[in-house]
Protein backbone atom coordinates (compact mmCIF):
# COMPACT_ATOMS: atom_id res chain seq x y z
CA UNK A 1 0.00 0.00 0.00
CA UNK A 2 1.24 3.54 -0.67
CA UNK A 3 2.41 5.49 2.40
CA UNK A 4 0.02 8.04 3.84
CA UNK A 5 0.91 11.75 3.55
CA UNK A 6 1.33 11.97 7.34
CA UNK A 7 3.74 9.01 7.30
CA UNK A 8 5.78 10.72 4.57
CA UNK A 9 5.97 13.89 6.64
CA UNK A 10 7.11 12.00 9.73
CA UNK A 11 10.07 10.65 7.75
CA UNK A 12 11.37 14.20 7.52
CA UNK A 13 11.79 14.38 11.30
CA UNK A 14 15.33 13.76 12.54
CA UNK A 15 15.96 11.24 15.27
CA UNK A 16 17.21 12.50 18.61
CA UNK A 17 20.72 11.24 17.84
CA UNK A 18 20.69 12.90 14.40
CA UNK A 19 19.55 16.22 15.89
CA UNK A 20 22.31 16.12 18.48
CA UNK A 21 24.91 16.06 15.68
CA UNK A 22 24.06 19.71 14.94
CA UNK A 23 27.01 21.80 16.24
CA UNK A 24 24.61 24.26 17.87
CA UNK A 25 23.02 21.48 19.92
CA UNK A 26 26.41 20.07 20.84
CA UNK A 27 27.32 23.48 22.26
CA UNK A 28 24.11 23.52 24.32
CA UNK A 29 24.94 20.07 25.70
CA UNK A 30 28.41 21.24 26.68
CA UNK A 31 27.06 24.35 28.45
CA UNK A 32 23.96 22.93 30.15
CA UNK A 33 24.29 19.15 30.24
CA UNK A 34 22.84 16.37 28.11
CA UNK A 35 19.80 15.69 30.30
CA UNK A 36 18.35 19.21 30.07
CA UNK A 37 18.89 19.40 26.31
CA UNK A 38 17.38 15.95 25.71
CA UNK A 39 14.20 16.78 27.61
CA UNK A 40 13.65 20.00 25.65
CA UNK A 41 14.55 18.36 22.33
CA UNK A 42 12.13 15.47 22.82
CA UNK A 43 9.33 17.93 23.66
CA UNK A 44 9.98 19.88 20.44
CA UNK A 45 10.19 16.74 18.31
CA UNK A 46 6.94 15.43 19.81
CA UNK A 47 5.21 18.71 18.89
CA UNK A 48 6.63 18.50 15.35
CA UNK A 49 5.48 14.88 15.09
CA UNK A 50 1.90 15.95 15.92
CA UNK A 51 2.02 18.49 13.09
CA UNK A 52 3.29 15.82 10.72
CA UNK A 53 0.52 13.43 11.78
CA UNK A 54 -2.01 16.17 11.08
CA UNK A 55 -0.57 16.69 7.59
CA UNK A 56 0.55 20.25 8.43
CA UNK A 57 3.53 20.44 6.06
CA UNK A 58 4.01 24.20 6.40
CA UNK A 59 3.85 24.03 10.19
CA UNK A 60 6.26 21.09 10.24
CA UNK A 61 8.78 22.89 8.05
CA UNK A 62 8.59 25.98 10.26
CA UNK A 63 9.17 23.83 13.36
CA UNK A 64 12.20 22.17 11.73
CA UNK A 65 13.62 25.52 10.59
CA UNK A 66 13.31 26.95 14.10
CA UNK A 67 14.34 23.80 15.98
CA UNK A 68 17.77 25.13 16.98
CA UNK A 69 16.46 28.54 18.06
CA UNK A 70 13.49 27.14 19.98
CA UNK A 71 15.64 24.51 21.66
CA UNK A 72 18.20 27.10 22.80
CA UNK A 73 15.41 29.29 24.20
CA UNK A 74 13.82 26.39 26.09
CA UNK A 75 17.11 25.19 27.54
CA UNK A 76 18.08 28.69 28.65
CA UNK A 77 14.69 29.13 30.32
CA UNK A 78 14.90 25.72 32.02
CA UNK A 79 18.31 26.58 33.47
CA UNK A 80 17.25 29.88 34.97
CA UNK A 81 16.44 29.86 38.70
CA UNK A 82 12.73 30.14 39.40
CA UNK A 83 13.34 31.90 42.72
CA UNK A 84 14.68 35.36 41.85
CA UNK A 85 15.23 38.75 43.43
CA UNK A 86 12.42 41.27 42.91
CA UNK A 87 11.98 44.94 43.76
CA UNK A 88 9.05 45.45 46.13
CA UNK A 89 7.46 48.79 45.27
CA UNK A 90 4.10 47.93 46.87
CA UNK A 91 4.72 49.66 50.21
CA UNK A 92 3.84 46.45 52.09
CA UNK A 93 6.87 46.15 54.34
CA UNK A 94 6.53 42.51 55.43
CA UNK A 95 5.14 41.10 52.18
CA UNK A 96 4.41 37.40 52.63
CA UNK A 97 4.29 36.66 48.89
CA UNK A 98 7.63 38.41 48.34
CA UNK A 99 9.60 36.55 50.98
CA UNK A 100 8.73 38.65 54.04
CA UNK A 101 11.72 40.33 55.66
CA UNK A 102 14.79 41.07 53.52
CA UNK A 103 18.01 40.38 55.41
CA UNK A 104 20.59 43.07 56.01
CA UNK A 105 23.82 42.85 53.98
CA UNK A 106 25.66 41.82 57.16
CA UNK A 107 23.22 38.98 57.86
CA UNK A 108 23.27 37.81 54.24
CA UNK A 109 27.09 37.83 54.24
CA UNK A 110 27.21 35.75 57.42
CA UNK A 111 24.81 33.21 55.88
CA UNK A 112 27.00 32.95 52.78
CA UNK A 113 30.13 32.53 54.90
CA UNK A 114 28.64 29.79 57.08
CA UNK A 115 26.93 28.02 54.18
CA UNK A 116 30.11 27.82 52.10
CA UNK A 117 32.25 26.17 54.76
CA UNK A 118 32.28 23.84 57.73
CA UNK A 119 31.24 25.45 61.01
CA UNK A 120 31.12 24.79 64.73
CA UNK A 121 27.37 24.17 64.60
CA UNK A 122 27.53 21.33 67.13
CA UNK A 123 31.18 21.52 68.15
CA UNK A 124 32.65 23.14 71.28
CA UNK A 125 35.85 24.81 70.12
CA UNK A 126 37.13 25.35 73.66
CA UNK A 127 36.56 21.78 74.81
CA UNK A 128 37.37 20.12 71.50
CA UNK A 129 34.25 17.98 71.81
CA UNK A 130 30.65 17.76 70.67
CA UNK A 131 28.79 20.97 71.37
CA UNK A 132 25.24 22.27 71.39
CA UNK A 133 23.60 24.06 68.45
CA UNK A 134 21.43 25.93 70.95
CA UNK A 135 24.54 27.92 71.96
CA UNK A 136 24.27 29.96 68.76
CA UNK A 137 21.89 32.95 68.70
CA UNK A 138 19.72 31.71 71.56
CA UNK A 139 21.94 33.27 74.22
CA UNK A 140 21.35 36.67 72.66
CA UNK A 141 17.62 36.03 72.45
CA UNK A 142 17.40 35.07 76.13
CA UNK A 143 19.33 38.18 77.14
CA UNK A 144 17.22 40.48 74.98
CA UNK A 145 13.95 39.14 76.36
CA UNK A 146 15.05 38.46 79.93
CA UNK A 147 13.81 34.90 79.45
CA UNK A 148 14.90 31.78 81.31
CA UNK A 149 14.96 29.70 78.15
CA UNK A 150 14.43 29.82 74.40
CA UNK A 151 13.83 27.44 71.50
CA UNK A 152 14.23 28.17 67.79
CA UNK A 153 12.27 26.12 65.23
CA UNK A 154 11.50 26.58 61.55
CA UNK A 155 8.45 28.90 61.75
CA UNK A 156 5.87 30.23 64.19
CA UNK A 157 3.33 27.54 63.31
CA UNK A 158 5.95 24.95 64.29
CA UNK A 159 6.57 26.81 67.55
CA UNK A 160 2.86 26.66 68.46
CA UNK A 161 2.65 23.01 67.39
CA UNK A 162 5.67 22.02 69.50
CA UNK A 163 4.47 23.93 72.56
CA UNK A 164 0.97 22.42 72.46
CA UNK A 165 2.20 18.90 71.72
CA UNK A 166 4.66 19.10 74.60
CA UNK A 167 2.28 20.59 77.16
CA UNK A 168 -1.15 19.34 76.19
CA UNK A 169 -1.07 16.15 74.09
CA UNK A 170 -4.16 14.13 74.94
CA UNK A 171 -5.54 16.86 77.18
CA UNK A 172 -7.44 20.16 76.84
CA UNK A 173 -6.22 23.57 75.70
CA UNK A 174 -8.47 26.52 76.57
CA UNK A 175 -8.84 29.11 73.79
CA UNK A 176 -11.22 32.05 73.51
CA UNK A 177 -13.69 31.71 70.64
CA UNK A 178 -12.65 35.17 69.48
CA UNK A 179 -9.09 33.90 68.99
CA UNK A 180 -9.80 30.85 66.82
CA UNK A 181 -8.22 32.64 63.90
CA UNK A 182 -7.00 31.70 60.45
CA UNK A 183 -3.83 33.34 59.20
CA UNK A 184 -2.08 33.21 55.81
CA UNK A 185 -1.74 29.88 54.06
CA UNK A 186 -4.94 28.51 55.66
CA UNK A 187 -3.20 28.04 59.03
CA UNK A 188 -6.05 27.69 61.53
CA UNK A 189 -5.67 27.52 65.29
CA UNK A 190 -8.24 24.67 65.70
CA UNK A 191 -6.37 22.59 63.11
CA UNK A 192 -2.95 23.11 64.68
CA UNK A 193 -4.48 22.10 68.01
CA UNK A 194 -5.75 18.84 66.52
CA UNK A 195 -2.38 18.10 64.90
CA UNK A 196 -0.64 18.72 68.22
CA UNK A 197 -2.77 16.05 69.88
CA UNK A 198 -4.40 18.56 72.23
CA UNK A 199 -8.18 18.88 72.51
CA UNK A 200 -9.72 22.29 71.93
CA UNK A 201 -11.94 23.69 74.69
CA UNK A 202 -13.62 26.89 73.50
CA UNK A 203 -14.12 29.68 76.02
CA UNK A 204 -16.47 32.67 75.94
CA UNK A 205 -18.11 34.01 72.79
CA UNK A 206 -16.80 35.39 69.54
CA UNK A 207 -16.79 39.01 70.70
CA UNK A 208 -16.73 38.78 74.50
CA UNK A 209 -14.64 36.52 76.71
CA UNK A 210 -14.25 37.26 80.41
CA UNK A 211 -11.85 35.88 83.00
CA UNK A 212 -14.83 34.11 84.57
CA UNK A 213 -15.26 32.13 81.34
CA UNK A 214 -11.73 30.75 81.68
CA UNK A 215 -12.27 29.90 85.36
CA UNK A 216 -15.49 28.07 84.56
CA UNK A 217 -13.73 25.99 81.90
CA UNK A 218 -10.86 24.85 84.13
CA UNK A 219 -10.97 21.16 85.01
CA UNK A 220 -8.84 18.03 85.55
CA UNK A 221 -8.23 17.74 81.79
CA UNK A 222 -7.02 21.34 81.37
CA UNK A 223 -3.34 21.27 80.39
CA UNK A 224 -2.70 24.74 78.93
CA UNK A 225 -4.32 28.11 78.28
CA UNK A 226 -3.56 29.43 74.80
CA UNK A 227 -3.95 33.12 74.07
CA UNK A 228 -3.70 34.04 70.37
CA UNK A 229 -2.96 37.59 69.25
CA UNK A 230 -5.44 38.47 66.45
CA UNK A 231 -2.62 39.96 64.42
CA UNK A 232 -4.25 39.96 60.99
CA UNK A 233 -7.65 41.44 61.87
CA UNK A 234 -9.32 43.73 64.38
CA UNK A 235 -12.66 43.20 66.12
CA UNK A 236 -14.34 46.44 67.20
CA UNK A 237 -17.57 47.42 68.89
CA UNK A 238 -19.16 45.35 71.65
CA UNK A 239 -16.03 43.40 72.60
CA UNK A 240 -14.25 42.30 75.75
CA UNK A 241 -11.25 40.17 76.70
CA UNK A 242 -9.17 39.93 79.88
CA UNK A 243 -5.81 41.64 80.16
CA UNK A 244 -2.85 39.31 79.80
CA UNK A 245 -1.69 40.00 83.38
CA UNK A 246 -5.11 39.07 84.72
CA UNK A 247 -5.18 35.86 82.72
CA UNK A 248 -1.62 35.03 83.81
CA UNK A 249 -2.52 35.44 87.48
CA UNK A 250 -5.48 33.09 87.11
CA UNK A 251 -3.35 30.52 85.22
CA UNK A 252 -0.63 30.69 87.86
CA UNK A 253 -3.08 30.17 90.72
CA UNK A 254 -4.51 27.16 88.88
CA UNK A 255 -1.06 25.74 88.12
CA UNK A 256 -1.75 25.84 84.38
CA UNK A 257 0.85 27.20 81.91
CA UNK A 258 -0.20 30.18 79.80
CA UNK A 259 1.10 30.29 76.21
CA UNK A 260 0.72 33.43 74.13
CA UNK A 261 1.13 33.21 70.36
CA UNK A 262 2.06 36.68 69.11
CA UNK A 263 2.34 35.66 65.45
CA UNK A 264 4.48 38.34 63.81
CA UNK A 265 6.07 39.23 67.13
CA UNK A 266 8.35 42.02 68.24
CA UNK A 267 11.30 42.58 70.54
CA UNK A 268 11.18 46.39 70.56
CA UNK A 269 7.99 48.42 70.03
CA UNK A 270 7.19 49.75 66.58
CA UNK A 271 7.18 53.51 65.97
CA UNK A 272 3.85 55.32 65.78
CA UNK A 273 1.24 54.78 64.45
CA UNK A 274 1.85 51.00 64.88
CA UNK A 275 3.16 51.36 68.44
CA UNK A 276 0.28 49.37 70.00
CA UNK A 277 1.54 46.03 68.63
CA UNK A 278 2.56 43.83 71.60
CA UNK A 279 6.16 42.75 72.18
CA UNK A 280 7.50 39.38 73.35
CA UNK A 281 9.31 41.10 76.21
CA UNK A 282 6.07 42.76 77.32
CA UNK A 283 4.16 39.48 77.24
CA UNK A 284 6.76 37.72 79.38
CA UNK A 285 6.75 40.58 81.88
CA UNK A 286 2.94 40.42 82.03
CA UNK A 287 3.16 36.77 83.11
CA UNK A 288 2.99 34.56 80.01
CA UNK A 289 4.86 31.30 80.66
CA UNK A 290 5.73 30.86 77.00
CA UNK A 291 5.61 33.30 74.09
CA UNK A 292 5.81 32.22 70.44
CA UNK A 293 6.57 34.57 67.54
CA UNK A 294 8.17 34.76 64.10
CA UNK A 295 11.76 35.57 63.26
CA UNK A 296 11.10 36.63 59.67
CA UNK A 297 8.39 39.23 60.06
CA UNK A 298 8.59 42.24 62.34
CA UNK A 299 11.82 41.02 63.90
CA UNK A 300 13.39 41.40 60.46
CA UNK A 301 15.36 38.15 60.42
CA UNK A 302 15.25 34.74 58.70
CA UNK A 303 12.25 32.42 58.69
CA UNK A 304 12.06 30.93 62.17
CA UNK A 305 9.67 30.31 65.03
CA UNK A 306 10.95 31.65 68.34
CA UNK A 307 9.78 30.44 71.75
CA UNK A 308 10.79 32.11 75.01
CA UNK A 309 9.74 31.53 78.59
CA UNK A 310 10.14 29.35 81.66
CA UNK A 311 13.15 27.06 81.73
CA UNK A 312 11.27 23.91 82.69
CA UNK A 313 8.77 24.25 79.84
CA UNK A 314 11.52 25.04 77.35
CA UNK A 315 13.54 22.00 78.39
CA UNK A 316 10.47 19.79 78.01
CA UNK A 317 10.06 21.11 74.46
CA UNK A 318 13.71 20.32 73.67
CA UNK A 319 13.25 16.73 74.85
CA UNK A 320 10.21 16.26 72.63
CA UNK A 321 11.16 14.08 69.60
CA UNK A 322 9.16 16.51 67.46
CA UNK A 323 11.76 19.21 68.17
CA UNK A 324 14.36 17.47 66.01
CA UNK A 325 11.95 17.49 63.06
CA UNK A 326 11.28 21.21 63.49
CA UNK A 327 14.68 22.65 64.37
CA UNK A 328 16.51 25.09 62.08
CA UNK A 329 19.74 24.78 60.11
CA UNK A 330 23.09 26.55 60.40
CA UNK A 331 22.17 29.28 57.89
CA UNK A 332 19.09 30.31 59.85
CA UNK A 333 21.07 30.46 63.08
CA UNK A 334 23.80 32.51 61.40
CA UNK A 335 21.33 35.11 60.11
CA UNK A 336 19.36 35.21 63.36
CA UNK A 337 22.52 35.81 65.38
CA UNK A 338 23.44 38.87 63.30
CA UNK A 339 19.93 40.34 63.56
CA UNK A 340 19.79 39.80 67.32
CA UNK A 341 23.23 41.38 67.67
CA UNK A 342 21.85 44.51 65.96
CA UNK A 343 19.05 44.62 68.53
CA UNK A 344 21.60 44.18 71.34
CA UNK A 345 23.54 47.15 69.98
CA UNK A 346 20.38 49.29 69.85
CA UNK A 347 20.93 49.64 66.11
CA UNK A 348 17.96 47.72 64.69
CA UNK A 349 16.30 50.81 63.17
CA UNK A 350 19.44 51.63 61.19
CA UNK A 351 20.68 48.12 60.33
CA UNK A 352 17.62 45.85 60.06
CA UNK A 353 15.81 46.65 56.75
CA UNK A 354 12.27 46.01 58.05
CA UNK A 355 12.76 48.21 61.09
CA UNK A 356 14.37 50.93 58.98
CA UNK A 357 11.49 50.90 56.49
CA UNK A 358 8.87 51.05 59.24
CA UNK A 359 10.65 54.03 60.82
CA UNK A 360 10.73 56.13 57.61
CA UNK A 361 8.55 59.23 57.75
CA UNK A 362 6.41 60.32 54.81
CA UNK A 363 8.60 63.31 53.96
CA UNK A 364 11.69 61.16 53.55
CA UNK A 365 9.77 58.91 51.13
CA UNK A 366 8.34 61.98 49.35
CA UNK A 367 11.79 63.45 48.66
CA UNK A 368 12.98 60.22 47.06
CA UNK A 369 9.73 59.89 45.09
CA UNK A 370 10.05 63.39 43.62
CA UNK A 371 13.63 62.65 42.58
CA UNK A 372 12.51 59.45 40.81
CA UNK A 373 9.68 61.33 39.05
CA UNK A 374 12.18 63.92 37.80
CA UNK A 375 14.48 61.20 36.47
CA UNK A 376 11.58 59.53 34.65
CA UNK A 377 10.66 62.79 32.93
CA UNK A 378 13.81 62.52 30.83
CA UNK A 379 14.35 58.75 30.91
CA UNK A 380 10.79 57.65 30.09
CA UNK A 381 8.82 60.58 28.60
CA UNK A 382 5.93 58.25 27.67
CA UNK A 383 5.17 57.89 31.39
CA UNK A 384 3.06 60.59 33.01
CA UNK A 385 3.99 60.91 36.68
CA UNK A 386 2.49 62.51 39.77
CA UNK A 387 3.33 62.33 43.47
CA UNK A 388 0.42 61.85 45.85
CA UNK A 389 -0.26 61.07 49.49
CA UNK A 390 -0.92 57.47 50.40
CA UNK A 391 -0.43 54.75 52.98
CA UNK A 392 2.04 51.91 53.35
CA UNK A 393 1.12 48.69 55.18
CA UNK A 394 3.09 46.95 57.91
CA UNK A 395 2.17 43.54 56.45
CA UNK A 396 3.01 40.10 57.79
CA UNK A 397 -0.33 39.89 59.59
CA UNK A 398 0.55 42.80 61.89
CA UNK A 399 -1.19 46.11 62.60
CA UNK A 400 -3.97 45.43 60.04
CA UNK A 401 -5.88 48.59 60.89
CA UNK A 402 -2.82 50.87 60.77
CA UNK A 403 -1.68 52.70 57.65
CA UNK A 404 1.75 54.32 57.56
CA UNK A 405 1.61 57.77 55.89
CA UNK A 406 3.70 57.75 52.72
CA UNK A 407 4.11 59.30 49.28
CA UNK A 408 3.18 57.35 46.15
CA UNK A 409 4.45 57.73 42.60
CA UNK A 410 1.46 57.40 40.25
CA UNK A 411 2.23 56.37 36.65
CA UNK A 412 0.17 56.26 33.47
CA UNK A 413 1.39 55.34 29.98
CA UNK A 414 0.17 57.00 26.83
CA UNK A 415 -0.09 53.72 24.91
CA UNK A 416 -1.00 51.14 27.55
CA UNK A 417 -3.27 50.62 30.53
CA UNK A 418 -2.00 50.05 34.07
CA UNK A 419 -2.35 46.28 34.02
CA UNK A 420 -0.20 46.01 30.91
CA UNK A 421 2.42 48.33 32.38
CA UNK A 422 2.44 46.35 35.64
CA UNK A 423 2.89 43.11 33.66
CA UNK A 424 5.81 44.64 31.76
CA UNK A 425 7.43 45.61 35.06
CA UNK A 426 7.03 42.06 36.38
CA UNK A 427 8.66 40.72 33.20
CA UNK A 428 11.79 42.84 33.60
CA UNK A 429 15.11 42.01 35.22
CA UNK A 430 14.81 42.46 38.09
CA UNK A 431 11.01 42.16 38.20
CA UNK A 432 9.26 45.10 39.86
CA UNK A 433 6.08 44.48 41.86
CA UNK A 434 3.70 47.45 42.10
CA UNK A 435 0.15 48.34 43.06
CA UNK A 436 -2.59 49.08 40.52
CA UNK A 437 -5.44 51.31 41.67
CA UNK A 438 -7.73 53.91 40.14
CA UNK A 439 -6.47 53.10 36.64
CA UNK A 440 -2.86 53.90 37.56
CA UNK A 441 0.31 52.11 38.54
CA UNK A 442 1.38 53.14 42.06
CA UNK A 443 4.89 52.79 43.50
CA UNK A 444 5.81 53.22 47.15
CA UNK A 445 9.54 53.72 47.72
CA UNK A 446 9.25 52.89 51.43
CA UNK A 447 9.96 49.27 50.50
CA UNK A 448 12.68 50.01 47.93
CA UNK A 449 16.20 50.34 49.27
CA UNK A 450 17.92 53.56 48.12
CA UNK A 451 20.71 51.44 46.64
CA UNK A 452 18.10 49.78 44.39
CA UNK A 453 16.71 53.01 42.95
CA UNK A 454 19.03 53.01 39.87
CA UNK A 455 17.82 49.48 39.04
CA UNK A 456 14.21 50.61 39.58
CA UNK A 457 14.68 53.58 37.26
CA UNK A 458 16.18 51.34 34.58
CA UNK A 459 13.33 48.84 34.97
CA UNK A 460 10.70 51.57 34.64
CA UNK A 461 12.35 53.00 31.50
CA UNK A 462 12.65 49.52 29.98
CA UNK A 463 9.03 48.65 30.70
CA UNK A 464 7.82 51.93 29.20
CA UNK A 465 9.74 51.21 26.00
CA UNK A 466 8.46 47.64 25.75
CA UNK A 467 4.79 48.59 26.10
CA UNK A 468 5.26 51.41 23.58
CA UNK A 469 6.56 48.90 21.03
CA UNK A 470 3.49 46.74 21.67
Amino acid sequence: MPASPSADLRRRLPSVDQALQDPRLAELVERHGRGVVLRALRDLLDAARERAAAGDEAGLQEALDRLGVELAARVEHACRPSLVRVLNATGVVVHTNLGRAPLSPAAAARVAEVAASYSNLEYDLAAGARGDREAHAEGRLRALLGAEGTVVVNNCAAAVLLALNTLAEGREALVSRGELVEIGGSFRIPEILRKSGARLREVGTTNRTRIADYRAALGPETAVILRVHPSNFRMVGFTESPELAELAEMARSAGIPLVEDLGSGLIDPLPEPAHAEPTARGSLRAGADLVTFSGDKLLGGPQAGLVAGRRGLIEAMRKNPLYRALRVDKMTLAALDVVLRDYEAGAAESRVPVRRMLALDAEAVRARTRALAAALASGAPSLATSVQDGESAVGGGAAPAVGLPTALLALTHAAAGPDRLAAALRAGEPPVIVRVAEDRVLLDLRTVEPADEPALLQALCGAAQRVARG
